[in-house]
């Protein structure tokens, strides 16, 4: 299998048409077709259910295509470190960052850096914090922001920010009819709540509630703050997440107060693989933000 036998096919993958894939990579459809088959031949499945009049992927076609992403960042990725130890300091930065106040981290960073090293490029990704994880420990970021725990096993980290917590309260449901900025956790203990999706996060906010008589409802989990705002505004419950969200809801439909009674912080961290080698690109941009 070559590398260009993993574009043939990504390319096919993303049109779903032998046709329209052939005009992209500037070659004759029959060749495509031939180098489609022998890929399947060599892996020994089918890739595409073929009709007439539409072009399928399997579920072996679905995680191949998955995988062949995966296969061209890290090439894409390993080319520009190599470029880099040749040309000095430039290629590109695989960033990753959860939501909440990630971003405006990471951008704040860039903003800087770029001043100061004017032929870096960046790649950012965004997540909640177990997929970004995922993603820096198979290669494909190089650093990234998240959410604390993290595994110290695996990475190094630096801790960059904290924020508490807050309740986005539906503009209709009673509780944001106060003018208090703040509510207490206890008030919160008989609604539906909306949760972020990682597993330990989940235990953690529950376990706020354990020393409460009523319990909440977890009616809805979701990995983006986007979700959590939308969900929040047609009334399914009050989502709980980093006071970050404030900047982006409008008051008269969702109404942010910070949890007391007790409170809580969610501590933000820069991570990267502590088993890999970091480029010398990296290494000055880790030093950078050290130094902020």
């Amino acid at each position: 299998m070559e590398l260009r036998h993993i574009r043939y096919f990504l390319t096919v993958a993303n049109e779903l048409s032998f046709t329209k894939a052939a005009e992209e990579l500037c070659i004759a459809q029959p060749p495509l077709s031939r180098q489609i088959h022998d890929l399947e031949s060599e892996l020994g499945v089918k890739l595409f259910i073929r009709s007439p009049k539409a072009l399928k992927l399997t579920e072996e076609g679905l995680l191949f295509k998955q995988q062949a992403q995966q296969i061209l960042a890290l090439v894409e990725k390993s080319t520009e470190e190599v470029q880099e130890l040749k040309n000095g300091l430039s290629g590109t930065l695989f960033l990753g960052s959860v939501e909440g106040y990630g971003p405006k981290l990471m951008s704040e960073w860039i903003r800087g850096f770029q001043k100061k090293y004017a032929h870096v490029h960046y790649n950012l990704w965004n997540g909640n914090s177990d997929d970004v994880t995922d993603r820096l420990l198979k290669g494909l970021c190089d650093l990234a922001i998240i959410a604390e725990p993290y595994n110290a096993e695996s990475l190094e980290a630096i801790h960059i920010y904290k924020e508490p917590w807050v309740a986005m309260i539906p503009a209709g449901n009673p509780l944001a009819k106060s003018k208090d900025s703040t509510i207490e956790l206890e008030k919160l203990s008989s609604e539906e709540l909306i949760l972020p999706s990682r597993n330990s996060r989940i235990d953690e906010i529950k376990s706020w509630f354990r020393n409460f008589e009523s319990q909440p409802t977890i009616r809805c989990v979701m990995s983006h703050m986007t979700n959590a705002y939308e969900l929040t505004e047609q009334g399914v419950g009050i989502a709980i997440f980093p006071a970050s969200a404030a900047e982006f809801t409008d008051p008269k439909k969702v109404v942010i107060k910070e949890i007391i009674k007790p409170g809580y912080e969610t501590s933000y961290v820069l991570v990267w693989d502590k088993n890999r080698k970091l480029s010398g690109l990296v290494e000055t941009f880790v030093d950078y933000v050290r130094n902020l």
